[in-house]
């Protein structure tokens, strides 16, 4: 059975690395977040106000818009630490998809964190 080559890990390519799980980890959470909130305002807006007469109110939709740019983002920043430590694009598909279950954006984030800290040796 053959090993997989393993990529030198440099100071300069733990650097490049450091900062790319950052972000992601970053906007990980914050897509996460916004992923609750736009769950907690479907309920609200399709389950809990028509059968109450009540109009939602209007930034309901602001909640949807924003949560879009924030997973574009989102996105970028899993390409970007996927380039960077060399993922399978199994794992990219995998870890922008958790964006858009929700929790599951945290859960895999530690994953991720601690697969990323622990292959280029990256203290936490």
């Amino acid at each position: 059975m053959t090993t997989p080559t393993t990529i030198p890990v440099t100071p300069e390519r733990q650097r490049r690395v450091r900062g790319a799980l950052t972000r992601y980890s970053v906007l990980a959470y914050i897509t996460g977040l916004f992923l609750l909130f736009l769950c907690v305002e479907m309920i609200l807006k399709y389950l809990v106000f028509p059968p109450m007469d009540i109009e939602a109110p209007g930034w309901f939709s602001v909640v949807a818009i924003v949560h879009g740019w924030i997973f574009l983002v989102y996105c970028g920043t899993c390409l970007d630490l996927g380039v960077k430590a060399r993922w399978a694009p199994v794992k990219w598909v995998t870890t922008i998809l958790a964006g858009v279950i929700p929790v599951l954006s945290f859960v895999l984030e530690r994953r991720r964190r601690n697969e990323v800290v622990e292959a280029f040796g990256l203290e936490q």
